[in-house]
């Protein structure tokens, strides 16, 4: 049987597709989990998953990790302004560890999105194509998550406060990103792939409704001009920099890049995606526990 490696395997994505892996009955030991800091992924180990320890910014390690890794799962980075670099340190200790396919989770529409992150994923795509190893493109929408892990803050304000106007969004769970990552992970099929992931799209007025709905209190979406938001932001604590970059993100959204009438998460998947009532409904309850929590502390 191959041996699967996952970097980033500390991190969301990267932990629950290690466990997906092993969920679907592959070894423990053909599994190799590629972190950082070892203690993190000290639970992987205790069920039998390599755990080895590298970094994207050194690439001697890199290629001690990836030694006799057949098939690969790249997580990106979590870097701003590295990850391309980080990317391509991957993709070289890969090639040379002989990796039969590299799978990469890129960013929805990479081809034409304006999206302000896209530019180091393209430049990481580009760079697979040019090292020759053969490749799946994961081009994941956002994740749901996103939103629903500010839950708590959301029906404190009673509102989501944004500058995507009604663009839609296809985002879809961590765990179904997981999910679909060890399908293509598992696939024997020859070739260059390229999947365009997301769920049901929603815009942000229609996230406002499900979390009023799920939880019984009352959120709006409050749209604002681009400047407004990026006056806002400054006023809840962020620089300049970081407002207008969120702001730049939000109006991608209202342009529609973060929108795919693609089925191919579903495909993947062999199911719907989670519907996002779903998902918002177990965020409310998890913030809802944290808040008894916290107030018996």
């Amino acid at each position: 049987m191959p041996t699967y490696a996952v970097t980033g395997a500390s991190g969301h994505l990267g932990r629950l597709a290690v466990q997906e892996l092993v969920a679907r009955a592959v070894p423990a030991s053909d599994v190799v989990a590629v972190v950082r800091t070892l203690g993190k992924a000290a639970d992987l180990a205790d069920r039998g998953v390599q755990v080895r320890a590298a970094d994207y910014s050194r690439p001697e390690t890199l290629s001690a990790a990836l030694a006799g890794v057949e098939r690969l799962l790249l997580v990106s980075s979590s870097v701003p302004g590295q990850r391309a670099a980080h990317h391509a340190n991957v993709i070289q200790a890969a090639k040379t560890a002989g990796t039969a396919r590299v799978v990469y989770t890129s960013i929805l529409n990479a081809d034409d999105t304006t999206n302000p992150l896209a530019g180091e994923h393209q430049d990481s795509e580009r760079a697979l194509r040019e090292a020759g190893v053969p490749f799946t493109l994961l081009r994941n929408g956002w994740y749901t998550e996103n939103y629903t892990d500010q839950m708590a803050q959301y029906l404190q304000a009673g509102e989501i406060v944004g500058a995507a106007g009604h663009g839609k969004i296809s985002a879809a769970s961590r765990q179904d990103y997981a999910d679909a990552a060890a399908t293509a992970l598992l696939e024997d099929e020859g070739g260059n792939r390229t999947y365009e992931l997301g769920g049901p799209a929603f815009d942000l007025p229609g996230l406002a409704r499900i979390i009023t709905e799920v939880t019984g209190t009352k959120v709006i979406y409050r749209d604002m001009p681009p400047e407004e938001y990026v006056s806002w932001l400054q006023r809840a604590g962020l620089d300049e920099a970081t407002a207008r970059f969120v702001t730049a993100l939000d109006v991608s959204i209202a342009r529609g890049d973060l929108e795919t009438s693609s089925h191919d998460l579903e495909q993947l998947l062999g199911r719907p995606p989670t519907p996002l009532a779903e998902v918002a409904a177990t965020a409310a309850h998890d913030a809802s526990v944290q808040a008894c929590l916290a107030k018996r502390a």
